[in-house]
C-alpha cells in the first residue's frame, strides 16, 4: 500500500482548470519531484494533495485512508506540508516555530514532553539552526525562515512530507543539504523544484506538469528527453549521467 495515492484529481479556479486528471502514488523512502514551467499547476496540485485546497473531483489517500475522512490530528500524523515562503510578523522564536511540529502529538494545553524536546532539537540540528534557537522570527533572513519551516516539518515526524520549492531563498550549501536530506528520508516525499538539475539528481521519479496536466511521469532518465525539454520548457537541453551516476541537465547556449 502506498503512503500517498492520488487518483484522477481535478481542480478549477475562476473558471480555469488548474489541475487535470492527475494520478500518482509514492511509497515510503521514495522522493517524487514535480517540475514544470511557471503556472503549470505544480503548487495548485500540492495544495490539493496537502488538503489546503479541496479538489473538484478525484481521490487522495494516505496509507489507504481517504484524506477527506481524516481528522485534523490524524491528517497531521500522515502529512507535513512546507509551503513556499510566506511573509509573517510573528513574535515567536526559532525553537518555538520548530516545536509547532509536535502539536499533533500533545494533549490539549499540555507542555512538550522530554521526547518532544529531543525531536525538536534533532530537527534543528539537522537544519543547522541550533545557533539560532533564540532568534526571533522577524529578525531572520528568508533562508533562515525556510530552514525553520523545514525543521518544523521534520519535527512533525509525519509519514509523508510535501515540499513546495523548499530550496527557494537558501544558499547553495543549504540547498544541497536539504536535498540530500530529502533523498535519504525514510518517509514518502513529494517535492516541487524549480532547478531541473537538482530535480534530476535528487528525485527517484519525476512528474512533469504543463497547463495543469501531467505530461510525463517516470525516472529522470526516462522523462528528461531532449524532446520534452523543447516541448515543455522551450529550451535545448539534455540529461547527462556521469561515471559516478550523478545526473545533470546540460542546457545549450
Amino acid at each position: 500500500m502506498s503512503d500517498i495515492s492520488v487518483r484522477e484529481l481535478n481542480w478549477s479556479a475562476d473558471g480555469r482548470r488548474l489541475v487535470q486528471d492527475v494520478t500518482f502514488s509514492v511509497n515510503r523512502g521514495e522522493a517524487l519531484g514535480l517540475i514544470g514551467p511557471n503556472g503549470s499547476g505544480k503548487s495548485s496540485l500540492l495544495r490539493c494533495v496537502a488538503g489546503i485546497t479541496k479538489p473538484d473531483s478525484g481521490e487522495i489517500a494516505y496509507g489507504g485512508n481517504p484524506l477527506s475522512k481524516l481528522s485534523t490530528r490524524a491528517r497531521a500524523h500522515h502529512l507535513a506540508f512546507v509551503e513556499q515562503m510566506q511573509h509573517s510578523t510573528t513574535e515567536m522564536r526559532v525553537s518555538d516555530i520548530v516545536a509547532l511540529g509536535r502539536i499533533p502529538y500533545r494533549r490539549r494545553l499540555s507542555l512538550l514532553a522530554e521526547e518532544d524536546h529531543a525531536i525538536v532539537q534533532a530537527a534543528m540540528d539537522t537544519m543547522d539552526l541550533i545557533p539560532l534557537a533564540d532568534r526571533m522570527w522577524r529578525n531572520m533572513s528568508g533562508g533562515e525562515r525556510q530552514r525553520a519551516n523545514i525543521a518544523r516539518a521534520l519535527a512533525q515526524r509525519a509519514k509523508v512530507l510535501v515540499l513546495d520549492e523548499p530550496t527557494n531563498h537558501l544558499d547553495v550549501r543549504h540547498q544541497l543539504d536539504v536535498l540530500r536530506l530529502v533523498r535519504d528520508l525514510p518517509q514518502a516525499v513529494v517535492i516541487c523544484l524549480h532547478d531541473l538539475s537538482l530535480a534530476a539528481r535528487y528525485c527517484d521519479r519525476l512528474i512533469v506538469m504543463q497547463d495543469g496536466r501531467m505530461v510525463a511521469h517516470g525516472s529522470p532518465e526516462a522523462v528528461l528527453t531532449p524532446e520534452l525539454f523543447h516541448n515543455v520548457f522551450a529550451i535545448d537541453a539534455r540529461l547527462q549521467v556521469g561515471p559516478d551516476g550523478k545526473r545533470d541537465v546540460q542546457i545549450a547556449h
